[in-house]
């Protein structure tokens, strides 16, 4: 057991001062909530740079801020690869979807799915999608949540009902945010915990650089010399100056090679098909904002990778005990920000960071459920069950039915996936984003012949066979750091599933398309969704939900 960290007390207290200022904004906001598009789509009234920052708040989650950290305290250059690929995948995100989306859609993907397609199937098929790749992420951000309290309280990582608890105070918390604020509530949360966590890792990583009078080389050497080996649960890992080459964690074997291609694919295509990122593109009023939106995203979340590269090595320099603490901490390798934090400045920085850090958790985890209940409300019932009938009130209470099923869902899961990298949970959801939406969305927005039956195959295809493959993962089961340590049933040898899946999906979609049945409606409609996409024509006019349906009132 490592000596206390900080004052619990302390730490509870600056955590609960910004529950507290968030849930006053969110009750303020909610009071302008008056139709399903202000629940959904926050009356599309935020401006370009607004919602660039809300997006980098909504994409700069557990894993950007505990899960690289410390896959760079740890693995060094191999770590920062994640860094790479995340923001590299905003480039097929602005290039390909952006705009496009905005142009076309109304809330939700299924919106734009359906748009040349058969509705009740395609709206169903795009919302099981949404809700497993966001129940993906959740997983990730519910395991962070558990892995900073574990740390902060000293909770080992053996005790499940302790770190349970966590995990559902923080589900709870998730409920309260989207029930009463809806997407303008979740956005703003999401914009003041983007400037927090900019402003955190700004003065840690001056606090660092100015330890060695901003010379990261003198950093990095000092990274090199504290940590020459660590013990693992399979030997001892040689470190030193292999912190600063390529290798550490994918170069290993042929394998672990190949593991590496495969999660930088998943990486780079996942963010085009992440459901609670695609779903701030319709926040804006226009397609011009939405563009906008990305390049604000991209320039903020770059810079807090650079960030993330000091965080790193500056935990491996600065930390006790180095990269081998930090591996054993309560928390794993999720827990080297924190540590860093608490080196530097003691029990005031830790619980201030710390403090940063379930605000990270909190607005991604919003965004998260928002968007899964909102998919469900919207595509499955109001056009798949009530197909289009359902009153704008009906929609919205189903949403916040969903949203607290959601929560409760990806508690028990968190629970279980509590003790691996968040970084590395994230790209699980990644692959199956990418797998089971972008081809989907690329092959409805520029494949004329692309019918139903294609993207029915593509949707689920895609989705079963990234679901399958992790669960027969080294992820999931056959090692010590698997989510079931005691079982044994990985015979796919990736941890990542990408390589497969991705091409797969869009092979079942291209196949699909040329089996299934031509549909001469849906090419008549593919040039008016063109038109629509490419110049944003008539899109006002069907993207606009009627302003005098009302949303019930919030009761809380």
């Amino acid at each position: 057991m490592y000596e206390k960290l900080g004052s619990p007390l302390l730490n509870i207290s600056v955590f609960a001062a910004f529950v507290l200022v968030t849930l006053v904004v969110v009750f303020r906001v909610s009071r302008s909530n008056k139709t399903a598009s202000d629940y959904y789509a926050a009356g599309r009234s935020f401006t370009g740079p607004q919602n660039g920052v809300a997006i980098a708040g909504d994409y700069l989650s557990a894993a950007s801020f505990l899960g690289i950290a410390g896959a760079i305290a740890v693995n060094g250059y191999d770590g920062f690869l994640y860094s790479i690929g995340f923001l590299v995948a905003w480039l097929v995100a602005l290039l390909l979807v952006a705009e496009l989306l905005r142009n076309t859609g109304k809330f939700t993907m299924g919106d734009v799915l359906s748009f040349r397609m058969r509705q009740r199937p395609v709206r169903a098929a795009a919302a099981t999608s949404t809700l497993i790749v966001s129940l993906f992420y959740l997983l990730a951000q519910m395991a962070g949540a558990g892995a900073l309290i574990a740390l902060l309280l000293q909770i080992p990582n053996s005790n499940t009902f302790g770190q349970g608890v966590v995990i559902a105070v923080v589900g709870a918390l998730m409920i309260v945010y989207v029930l009463v604020g809806g997407m303008k509530g979740t956005t703003w949360v999401q914009i003041i915990k983007a400037g927090l966590l900019l402003v955190g890792a700004a003065t840690l990583v001056t606090w660092v650089l100015g330890r060695y009078a901003f010379d990261f080389s003198a950093l990095l050497g000092e990274a090199v010399e504290r940590n020459p080996s660590m013990e693992t649960a399979q030997g001892v890992k040689e470190l030193g100056e292999r912190l600063l080459i390529p290798g550490l964690q994918f170069g290993a074997s042929d394998l672990a090679k190949i593991d590496f291609l495969s999660l930088g694919l998943a990486l780079v295509l996942g963010t085009a098909g992440l459901p609670h990122i695609l779903m701030r593109f319709y926040t804006v009023p226009n397609a011009k904002e939405a563009r906008r939106s990305v390049v604000w995203a991209i320039w903020l979340i770059g810079i807090f990778y650079l960030f993330s590269l000091v965080l790193g090595y500056g935990a491996a320099a600065l930390v006790p005990g180095g990269a081998q603490r930090i591996a054993t901490a309560p928390g794993g390798t999720n827990s080297a920000a924190p540590l860093l934090a608490y080196q530097l400045g003691g029990e005031f920085m830790l619980g201030v960071i710390s403090a940063i850090a379930f605000a990270t958790i909190l607005a991604v985890v919003a965004g998260l459920t928002i968007t899964a209940s909102a998919s469900f409300a919207h595509d499955v019932y109001a056009n798949v069950i009530k197909r289009g009938a359902a009153s704008p009130d009906a929609e919205v209470r189903v949403a916040r039915r969903t949203a607290v099923l959601v929560g409760v869902v990806a508690v028990g899961a968190g629970i279980l996936a509590r003790n691996q990298n968040v970084a590395f949970l994230v790209a699980l959801a990644f692959a199956v984003a990418a797998s089971a939406n972008l081809p989907t969305i690329l092959y409805s927005l520029f494949w004329k012949r692309f019918n139903t039956t294609g993207a029915l195959c593509s949707i689920y295809g895609g989705l079963t066979i990234s679901v399958v493959l992790i669960v027969l993962s080294p992820a999931v089961s056959g090692g010590p750091t698997s989510m079931v340590p005691s079982l044994d049933f990985d015979v796919f040898p990736l941890a990542n599933p990408g390589l497969v899946s991705i091409p797969a999906s869009f092979l079942l979609g291209a196949i699909g398309t040329f089996l299934g049945p031509k549909d001469e409606a849906a090419a008549a409609r593919q040039a008016e969704m063109e038109v629509r996409a490419l110049t944003g024509a008539g899109s006002e006019k069907a993207t606009t939900a009627p302003k005098t349906a009302p949303m019930p009132k919030i009761m809380v």
